[in-house]
């Protein structure tokens, strides 16, 4: 792998805090959609750091909805929540969570760099470590009483519920638990099912978990340990790809691989595929490369590291593997560059306007290796015999100021019990609750 010219530190740190100067020659939209624009990559010598700094959002305030949208909070004063999950009585999970300790990740002047910009952005406070149920008896939009439904875990991320056994993707393990309809706390001890790839580097640490509609299978998405394979392919054995696991024997087998940082999971209603959200690798300029989301192929190989977009080679890694950029699946739809899209779940069971009936929706988290920003926001993808057509429309905004600080940042997205959206905000340490407008 090629190494990186050393700088000061100083130098670095005043370089990524106040911007590198390049910026991006294209808008957002021209990197989304099916056939979205690749542009040369623009390497610089220092990346383009912009990432908003959290501000809180101050009191009054709330996201911007769509024409025909009402949005509110539904649950107020969590400790950076992530990732939603409901239950079939209508109860809802939160993973309150962040990334465990990586004592090997970002060593070196640029890991000091990163680790002060993601204090900036509010992603640097401790893990929670556990699940909280928010439960709203009387429907009226807001939550009146919540418990801890799981503690002590390791950095938490996916959920699933198949029959009575309630799954956890720890950031190094399928966890087991059994559950009780109406249940408001486990006490019992999980059983492992199956490890999964961490260790002292364990780069994109979230590990999203969703079971098969018939229940038989665990899928498990579990992202790089690097952004292109700078720690070499050694350390990514396992990783940027989509495990299917049986949850009966523990046994796994890769079930797609190149896939950089897969988050978002869910099977389409009409064709029964699975789809992900994808997050691709940064420091190729502001335009480059589209996130994106994509069906998944049994055995598709999707590029990473050595290539993008199907045979947009990354010069960057040595040595090449020709043989696979051939063999390299094209994605179905880009969600534009650096957009980081880490939620999504499809529109069935929704009671919006008709406009968001059919389609996905997408928690755009943000970007940092972009100017100027791109995402923060939710959005809205139709689609028609189970393939998106046309262009995305905005359902959630306002997640930044006018001067460019985070008010929230938007992560993952659920349908709840009533066809409301729900939206986890990890910045704003709240879920919101979008509904049709009166």
């Amino acid at each position: 792998m090629k190494t990186a010219v050393p700088l000061s530190a100083a130098v670095l740190a005043a370089l990524a805090l106040a911007g590198c100067g390049e910026e991006a020659n294209l808008p957002v939209a021209a990197g989304m959609g099916p056939d979205p624009s690749l542009p040369p990559p623009n390497e610089t010598l220092i990346p383009t750091v912009n990432i908003a700094p959290a501000d809180r959002w101050p009191a009054g305030t709330k996201p911007q909805p769509a024409e025909g949208l009402a949005v509110a909070a539904f649950a107020e004063g969590l400790s950076h929540p992530r990732w939603l999950y409901g239950l079939p009585n209508g109860d809802v999970l939160v993973a309150e969570t962040n990334a465990p300790p990586k004592p090997e990740d970002g060593g070196g002047i640029r890991g000091w760099i990163m680790g002060k910009v993601m204090e900036r952005a509010g992603a640097a406070v401790p893990s929670a470590n556990r699940i909280t149920l928010l439960r709203d008896a009387d429907g009226d939009g807001v939550v009146e009483t919540r418990s801890v439904f799981l503690d002590g875990l390791n950095s938490p991320f996916g959920m699933v519920l198949v029959g009575n056994d309630f799954y956890v993707a720890n950031t190094d393990a399928v966890v087991r638990f059994p559950y009780e309809e109406g249940q408001t706390e486990i006490k019992a001890e999980g059983e492992t099912v199956t490890a999964l790839p961490a260790g002292p580097i364990n780069h994109h640490w979230t590990k999203n978990l969703v079971a098969s509609p018939d229940g038989a299978m665990l899928y498990a998405s579990i992202g790089s340990n690097s952004n292109v394979a700078e720690n070499g392919m050694a350390a990514e054995e396992g990783r940027a790809a989509i495990w299917e696991i049986d949850p009966e024997t523990g046994e796994h087998r890769v079930y797609a691989s190149g896939v950089r940082n897969p988050v978002g999971m869910d099977f389409q209603p009409e064709t029964g595929a699975l789809w992900v959200s994808v997050n691709e690798r940064d420091e190729l300029g502001s335009d480059l490369v589209p996130d994106y989301m994509t069906s998944v192929q049994d055995g598709g190989f999707y590029g990473w590291p050595y290539s993008y977009y199907g045979a947009h080679v990354d010069e960057r890694v040595e040595p090449q593997r020709p043989e696979l950029v051939e063999s390299a699946i094209v994605p179905d739809y880009a969600l534009g560059p650096h957009t980081a899209s880490l939620g999504l779940t499809f529109a069935e069971g929704n009671e919006l306007p008709a406009r968001f009936s059919a389609g996905v929706f997408v928690g755009q988290h943000g970007s940092w290796n972009r100017d100027p920003h791109s995402g923060y926001k939710v959005i809205f993808v139709p689609f028609e015999g189970g393939m998106p057509a046309g262009e995305p429309l905005d359902v959630l905004t306002g997640f930044l100021s006018e001067e460019g600080d985070a008010y929230g940042r938007p992560v993952g997205v659920a349908i709840d019990s009533t066809g409301a959206l729900l939206v986890a905000d990890d910045v704003g340490n709240r879920v919101w609750r979008v509904t049709a407008a009166d």
